[in-house]
């Protein structure tokens, strides 16, 4: 069984908040939630590199808005993988430091959670073909004769 997905999830709506993060918690992700931005700041300083997939966040929020965040965030963590949704469909140009935006409602959740693991299998990087290598020096001429074949 592969290890659970990592998601810090940062919004001021607390109902926004569960409802996300029943939504990916339900699809096999570890949820960190966090209220504010300055307390996902803090999640994102303590903890190592790599331990967190994702950082999806809530554009305008009070004191930091999610850009903001993003910034710092990648800062600290620069391969850390950020989604910023907002209720503020023209917003998109603020969203500058996420990888991905999502306006909230011009998309469903079955989306979001597709473009999330589309950020989260970039994060881990492709899989690597593997050739077997021929153990044994006549081996070698099969597996050359093989191969060009």
């Amino acid at each position: 069984m592969r290890p659970k997905k990592t998601i810090l999830c940062v919004d001021n709506n607390e109902q926004v908040l569960s409802v996300r993060t029943f939504l990916l918690e339900t699809r096999g992700y570890r949820v960190i939630a966090a209220h504010t931005s300055h307390e996902a700041l803090e999640v994102v300083e303590r903890s190592l590199p790599g331990t967190l997939d994702l950082i999806l966040c809530d554009l305008i929020m009070p004191q930091m808005d999610g850009n903001e965040l993003v910034r710092r965030a990648k800062q600290l963590h620069p391969g850390l993988p950020a989604m910023i949704v907002s209720g503020t469909v023209n917003a998109f140009d603020r969203a500058i430091h996420a990888d991905v935006f999502l306006p909230k409602g011009a998309s469903s959740p079955a989306e979001m959670i597709e473009r999330i693991r589309v950020l989260v299998a970039r994060k881990r990087g492709p899989k690597k073909a593997v050739l077997a290598q021929p153990s044994h020096p006549a081996e070698l001429a099969t597996y050359t004769h093989a191969t060009a074949s």
